[in-house]
Parts: structure tokens; sequence; C-alpha cells
């Protein structure tokens, strides 16, 4: 074998022990735990944000101490020019690997959002723009323009929106929130529409969602809602009024102050069904799903009233008959004064 033969040989060895090493520190740096706190790292990728940056900011970071490897992996596979914009949360035992898979597929950290029934509308409204990881874009002026913009057909936000937990990415737009919150407030009441007591006295869905959002303002126990829905249900078949007092305290509006008088009760205004027959002219709060539920299919019977027991526990006395009803209110108040009696 000649000199020049010889050369070659051994230059191609070395060539591939490089290579060889070079693998070995590159999958040995991608399979290696990262230094992530145990409750994770928030890291963002900013739109247009190169590889280079995005490597740098895990060195500053202290995730990886260097990012050589990293750059080379990511030029190596392809994969550099995949990063994805968006906020991650790196969690701890990640590796240079998995952030890198992270970052390839969009995986963004998800955020949550409640919407609590019974909540009403300006609730909504100031609970998501009280949240920090939504971008706050409308004011209570803007209602009317959203639900144009959602083709709803009531003129009112009220009750539109389904209580429910959403999950949503850093950056997402109250709007955004909400359009998801109405498309399945939509769904829902579709569905319990379809699959009503059709003997129930309610004219279309959005009755349906006034009804309901009573039945949510006036009880919290599952085992009361479709009882109260039936009571409302027969005073509406009776042509009696609803004489409920939710509605009233939503007539008032933000101004009310804990404290319903008779002068309320007496003042008239399209929500008092002390005043007015029949259902009020919008929901007065967000119903959930139980609630619309029971609306839809109120328990049979003859109640016409309920009152609350005071016992605790949020549960209510029903009664078929004014006397009965009298009687509950009696023993009540009775409760309450002996409470009363026993806290002072």
């Amino acid at each position: 074998m000649s000199r020049l033969m010889l050369v070659v040989a051994a230059a191609a060895m070395i060539v591939v022990a490089v290579l060889g090493v070079g693998v070995w520190q590159v999958n040995s740096f991608m399979s290696t735990e990262v230094s992530v706190p145990d409750n994770g790292i928030e890291f963002d990728i900013p739109n247009g944000s190169s590889f280079a940056a995005v490597t740098q900011q895990l060195v500053e970071l202290g995730v990886i101490e260097g990012d050589f490897w990293l750059r080379l992996y990511g030029r190596w596979s392809g994969v550099a020019n995949a990063v994805q914009a968006g906020h991650y949360l790196i969690s701890a035992g990640a590796t240079p690997a998995s952030i890198l898979e992270q970052f390839t597929s969009g995986a963004v950290r998800l955020f949550s959002f409640t919407i609590i029934e019974g909540w009403n509308h300006r609730d909504l409204l100031n609970a998501l723009q009280a949240n920090e990881a939504i971008e706050a874009s409308m004011t209570e002026e803007d209602w009317p323009g959203l639900l144009a913009e959602l083709g709803a057909n009531a003129m009112h936000p009220e009750g539109l929106f389904l209580p429910e937990t959403y999950r949503f990415s850093r950056g997402t737009t109250d709007r955004e929130l909400l359009t998801q919150a109405y498309s399945l407030m939509q769904t829902v009441l579709a569905k319990e529409w379809s699959q009503r007591d059709e003997s129930a006295p309610l004219a279309s869905p959005y009755d349906a969602l006034i009804l309901a959002s009573i039945v949510e303002k006036e009880t919290a126990r599952a085992d009361e809602r479709q009882r109260i829905a039936g009571v409302f249900t027969r005073r509406l078949e009776k042509r009696m009024r609803l004489q409920t007092d939710p509605t009233v305290i939503y007539g008032i509006g933000p101004g009310f102050n804990g404290n319903l008088t008779r002068a309320d009760l007496r003042s008239d205004t399209p929500y008092n069904t002390y005043t007015r027959h029949g259902l009020p002219p919008t929901p007065i709060a967000l119903p959930g799903r139980a609630a619309i539920h029971a609306a839809l299919n109120p328990a049979s019977g003859d109640e016409l009233y309920f009152v609350a027991t005071g016992l605790g526990d949020g549960s209510h006395r029903f009664s078929a008959t004014k006397a009965e009803h009298d009687a509950a209110v009696a023993e009540y108040l009775r409760r309450l004064r002996e409470q009363r009696r026993q806290g002072s």
C-alpha cells in the first residue's frame, strides 16, 4: 500500500472517529436533563425569533450551560427553522430534546379560565379583564358589536355564555374566549331543547335560558333545581306571577346594596316579577348545564311556593298552598330570630 493510501486511510479513520465522538456528544447532550426548578420555568419565543436567539435565551436563563451542541443539532436535523413562537412552560425533568420537540410542535403553555354559574355579564367581563393571560379588548359599550359579530338574536349579553372551564394560550383575547363560550352555550342549549319536556310552557330556547337563569340564582342544590323549575313552570301555566327576588335584584342593577326591601318589591321594573306577569325580558345570570336541563325538564307535582329553611345548607321548603307557604315562612323567620339571639 502506497504512502498516499495510508495517509488517506488514516485521515478517513480520524474523520470517522471525530464524527463518532461528535454524534455521541450531541446525543449525550440532547438526552441529559437540564436545570429547571420543580415548578418549571416560563419561556417566551417572540414572533420572528432566530434559532440562535432561542438557544441563547436558554443559556441566559440557566436552563443549559452552553448552546453549541443544541445549535449544531438544530441545524443538522433541520428543525431549527421549525421553532414556533409562543409562551411555553418548560417542566422539571426536561431535556434539550424534549424542549426542542415542545418548541417545534407548538405545545405552548395553556391557561384556564372558569366562568362561574350565576355570574352576570358584568362579572364575566370583569373577570376576563382581571386575568393577566387574557388580552383585554372589550368594554361594556362593546357588547352590542360582539353580539352582532356572533350572529346572536338577542340584543342583551346576559345568559348567552356557558359557565365552563376554558383552556387557552397566553394572548388569547376576551372576544375569542367569549366566542367560544357563546358557541358552546348554543350547542348545549340546542341539545337540551331537542330533549325537553314539551309540556313546559316555554316558547323558545331563549325562554329556557331566562327560566334557567332564575333557577340558577334561586338554588345551588342539585336536588332542588328541577323542583324549583317545577314551581315556576306551574306558576307560569296558572298565570301567577313568579315573585322571585333575584329578578327584582337584577332589575335594581349594580347599585343594589344587599338589602331587598318591601319598597323594592313594589317598585316596578321590567324585571320585577312581583309587579309583572311572565318571564323577565332577558336572563338574569349565566345558567349552567344543570339549570338549563332543569328548566326544560321541571319536576311534576302541585307545589307552587318555596322558601328557604334557614338551616344553613341552602335548602328550601316547598308548599302546594298559600297557607302551607305562610307557615313555612313563619318557621323560617322564627329560625332566623333564634339564630340572631344565639349570635348576639
